[in-house]
């Protein structure tokens, strides 16, 4: 009777290769991914309906903070009467208390959210990335609330200083006064704090790209200079026409670019590098052929 052979002996890469495999690999079907993405996204919307019920509590205290730049520009403006926020009719109020509150409802219930996200990506990650999921969540959440204020304490007096600066007397015979809607004005704050806040997420989103092997630092080195002229278009759509509120937003999405790449050279894959050399090899050779040949065509001329 033969003896039952022994397994074969685990390389010691097995254990790695165990260790780094997606967790609860099983197959999905369209339809599961859709059914997990409509639990992700229900989830999302209750927190969101919760954020912004607290928030609907605080409404006049959150009109006043985002006021107070407005407020503090007019003074230092020395525009004449009373600084004041109009509607046209009664709802109108109401939009604009809606609108606030939806906002900062979307805020308060963000880290809620960004978890939501990852959860619903983390599926086809692997168990060491999947370890990423609080700091992901944490930093996601910091970095758009700190856009948002850095927007609010850098480009907000800035902006409207820029905006009452143009009103007063003109040539003696106009007199420029403003008149601020309170559902405009929100609306235009709700614009410049949701772009601040995306902005900073550049540094997460490249991170999370490197570690799934979809971005290596020399990509976005290729890339840089497209990436600053989309800043600075995007800079100057949002932002009024005057040079200093657009660099207020351009030049911090240039530098956290700056971070990204930094960021994206610590955590790109093994694989990613790989291939960008591979695909720089190719492309080094084919110059190279191309010269050749070029140069052959011009002997065979002369």
């Amino acid at each position: 009777m033969s003896k039952p052979k022994d397994p074969a002996p685990k390389k010691p890469d097995d254990d790695e290769e165990e260790a780094d495999a997606p967790e609860d690999d099983k197959p999905m079907s369209f339809w599961d991914h859709l059914e997990e993405l409509r639990s992700r996204v229900v989830r999302s919307l209750l927190a969101l309906i919760v954020g912004a019920s607290v928030a609907w509590y605080y409404k006049e205290k959150l009109l006043a903070f985002i006021y107070k730049p407005f407020h503090d520009s007019w003074m230092a403006e020395h525009v004449p009467n009373d600084p004041t926020l109009n509607f046209k009719s009664p709802a109108d109020v109401f939009t604009a208390y809606f609108n606030l509150s939806l906002i900062a409802g979307l805020v308060a219930a963000s880290p809620f959210m960004f978890f939501q996200l990852w959860s619903f990506i983390a599926p086809g990650l692997y168990a060491k990335e999947k370890r990423l999921v609080i700091p992901f969540v944490f930093c996601s959440t910091v970095l758009f609330i700190g856009g948002a204020y850095v927007g609010y304490l850098t480009a907000f007096p800035i902006t409207f200083g820029y905006f009452l600066s143009m009103s007063g007397d003109v040539e003696g015979i106009v007199k420029v006064t403003p008149t601020i809607m309170m559902d405009e004005y929100i609306g235009f704050v709700i614009k410049l704090l949701l772009a601040f806040g995306a902005i900073f997420e550049i540094p997460i989103l490249a991170t999370f790209l490197a570690r799934v092997g979809m971005l290596t630092h020399k990509k976005m080195i290729r890339w840089a200079r497209y990436y600053v002229f989309i800043a600075f278009f995007v800079a100057a759509v949002v932002t009024p026409p005057e040079w200093t509120s657009q660099l207020v937003m351009a030049v911090p999405a240039c530098l956290l670019y700056g971070v990204s790449i930094g960021l994206v050279y610590l955590f790109q894959t093994k694989e990613a590098v790989a291939a960008e050399l591979e695909r720089e090899k190719e492309e080094r050779e084919e110059k190279e052929r191309k010269e050749k040949d070029e140069k052959v065509v011009a002997k065979s001329k002369a």
